[in-house]
């Protein structure tokens, strides 16, 4: 099943309560692009009577489009508000060994997994679902800008990522790390034809690998 809305609302979520699921797992990833650094995924267990119309709730959407000091109020506001928030992070290494894809699936699988309950159903963004799991789930394409749920993930995934590469700066500061989160920029491009890869590089990654 696959859905494609063309905006944000709860009508994905009362779905499929309606049809019997007790909690829903929403996933969302941040970093499937970047050139350094991990990739995260969030899970958000949604409950029947989730009052997703909250006031402190009011600005959830994709985490693109919001402003890193609108995403970090949400933060709070989200892990306030849900039940449950699972996470799931796969370092570089696993990404070059087992490539982008496969590591963001094993992430979510990592987050379904940090839940205290298991979800009845998972609805991620996205048009593939995950592979080699018993759950029913549905992957909803841009779910991140049209489902709450989904765009609920999506925040708690980014905010995470980027407070890893904050991290990773404080290391690493010759890279920029704090400005760009690891994505190619111009600024990272640069840094890395003067210093060379760090650990936190993807080696696999065709601009990474062509400086080893």
């Amino acid at each position: 099943m696959c859905y494609n809305l063309t905006m944000l609302d709860f009508t994905v979520e009362k779905e499929i309560f309606g049809r019997g699921a007790g909690l829903i797992g929403a996933i969302d990833e941040a970093g499937r692009g970047p050139l350094a650094g991990p990739v995260v995924a969030a899970c958000v267990l949604v409950e029947p009577g989730f009052n997703y119309g909250a006031e402190d709730l009011k600005w959830v959407r994709d985490s693109k489009k919001l402003s890193s000091k609108r995403r970090a109020g949400l933060f709070e506001a989200i892990t306030g508000s849900f039940s449950a928030i699972g996470v799931g992070i796969c370092e570089p290494d696993t990404i070059d060994r087992m490539n982008i894809l496969q590591a963001s699936f094993l992430a979510m699988k990592k987050a379904i997994g940090a839940l205290k309950a298991k979800p009845d159903y998972i609805i991620l963004d996205g048009g593939l679902t995950i592979p080699n799991t018993t759950i029913n789930q549905t992957a909803i394409k841009r779910g991140d800008a049209t489902v709450f749920s989904i765009a609920a993930a999506s925040i708690i995934a980014k905010v995470t990522r980027d407070r890893i590469m904050l991290e990773w700066h404080e290391r690493f500061p010759d890279y920029g790390f704090d400005k760009h989160k690891g994505y190619g920029t111009k600024l990272h491009m640069d840094s890395l034809e003067k210093h060379g890869p760090c650990p936190i590089h993807r080696k696999s990654f065709a601009p990474v690998r062509k400086l080893l």
